[in-house]
């Protein structure tokens, strides 16, 4: 079969992408922008990519279209596919008929730390020798590359509650019919498509009621907006973690980079590895609930997670220059910048921390949670925001910070000043759900200079 991507260049959409040419399919694509890394991958698999909206990619003749979220009425592709009445679909409904049908899917969904999570699940399951397939919207380091097959029975996917497509308002999770669903935590987000928690919390419920009843639900026991999903109804298995006390489930007794993990009060593992944060201790137990459920000891799980190489970008070390250290992650949701920090605070003691972000999502540069910016970096000693493109006064919602916090609204900017006020032996972390204008190497050449 030969499938036409449009929006090929997406995390999820590029992954799709190689699994369908993994599976002997013949595959092109476009987008608006084709550039590195993921042209790259795409092109070393033999995938044609052409930049792009352009009416002459009719001449094509796919057997099908994949339309990613990204393509919106009124794109003139789009639109002539629709006037020519030829097939589309959306990609996680052309995952789901193509690839999971008829495999123990274990999906993990939530607010934060889905990639990360997804990427250690992977790791357990391959450490283990299960050879699972897996989709993440990133680069596992363990794996080098975000989507692959697999010989096994088991696939472990991303499960995003993003809208599927343009023509199709359902979370793209909806899609996955897991056996094994992990949901990681829940907080208002997408503010451009969700009108407030409740909305998403009811497609969270939609996830809960596709799961069968031999099936296991891995639930963060700490979060109120999860316990308001399951009261909706709840037909599977439920195993919590983050539980307190002797309570029913998985906990964890020590720091997070070294604790124990106990089950229902019990000792069964401990966990002893590079990660930072509390919120990385989570994911742990997260990760071994869900691969206990597909057979794998919680001893067996810590011992892979115990050479689990993260994802790049989460804390990424890009380089240092004159003692100064620059870190690059993925945080932009005030819950990851918060943990994101407090992770590296725990890391370095009383160093000098300086926070580098840009409000870049959607539900940033809406304006929807700069109330709480000073929360999220208060554990940073100076804070450095990018306001380029903000329709909101970002020098007003850092002011509870008082004069730690700068803004400027160029990149260039941003670099001249954090240069000036760097000293040997500070760590700054740049935080962005973007490339962030290359902003790491001109902190490091001007940091050198």
């Amino acid at each position: 079969m030969h499938i036409h991507i449009l929006g090929i260049c997406g995390t999820f959409m590029g992954g799709l992408a190689a699994l369908a040419r993994e599976a002997g399919h013949r595959v092109t694509g476009c987008d608006a922008n084709v550039y590195p890394p993921m042209s790259d991958q795409l092109r070393s698999l033999d995938i044609e990519l052409i930049e792009g909206w352009g009416t002459d990619q009719l001449a094509l003749k796919p057997d099908l279209f994949v339309i990613g979220n990204v393509i919106t009425r009124g794109n003139p592709l789009m639109e002539a596919i629709l006037d020519a009445g030829l097939p589309y679909t959306s990609g996680p409904q052309w995952l789901a008929e193509n690839v999971l049908q008829g495999r123990h899917v274990l999906a993990v969904a939530g607010t934060h730390g889905k990639t990360t999570t997804t990427s250690m699940l992977a790791w357990v399951l391959e450490h283990a020798g299960v050879e699972p397939g897996f989709l993440v919207g990133g680069v596992p380091q363990n794996f080098g590359v975000s989507a692959r097959l697999g010989k096994g029975k088991c696939f472990v996917i991303e499960a995003d509650e993003y809208d599927t497509a343009f023509f199709d308002k359902r979370s793209k999770f909806v899609h996955y019919r897991p056996r094994t669903a992990v949901l990681n935590n829940l907080e208002y987000d997408h503010a451009d498509i969700f009108p407030d928690l409740a909305a998403i919390e009811t497609q969270f419920h939609h996830l809960v009621r596709t799961v069968p009843a031999s099936g296991r639900l891995v639930v963060n026991a700490r979060e109120e907006a999860l316990a308001r999903v399951l009261e909706r109804g709840c037909w599977s298995e439920v195993e919590r973690f983050g539980t307190r006390g002797d309570a029913p489930g998985f906990r964890a007794r020590g720091e997070p980079h070294a604790f124990d993990v106990l089950k229902s009060g019990v000792l069964a593992a401990r966990v002893e590895w590079a990660l930072l944060g509390e919120h990385n201790q989570l994911n742990a137990l997260a990760t071994i609930a869900a691969a206990e459920h597909v057979g794998v000891t919680p001893a067996l799980s810590a011992a892979a997670l115990s050479q689990f190489k993260n994802v790049k970008r989460r804390l990424e070390l890009r380089g240092e220059a004159r003692g100064i250290r620059v870190y690059d992650d993925f945080a932009h949701h005030p819950t990851a910048m918060r943990t994101t920090v407090d992770g590296l605070r725990r890391k370095v003691g009383t160093q000098r921390i300086l926070a580098v972000f840009e409000p870049r999502s959607n539900t940033m540069k809406l304006g929807s949670m700069k109330a709480q910016l000073p929360w999220a970096l208060e554990e940073a000693d100076l804070s450095f925001c990018h306001s380029g493109g903000l329709g909101w006064d970002a020098t007003q919602a850092l002011s509870p910070l008082g004069d730690s916090a700068f803004v400027d609204d160029t990149i260039d900017a941003v670099v001249k000043r954090v240069a000036s006020m760097a000293r040997p032996g500070d760590h700054v972390l740049c935080m962005s759900n973007g490339g962030f204008g290359g902003i790491h190497a001109k902190l490091l050449a001007a940091l050198a200079a």
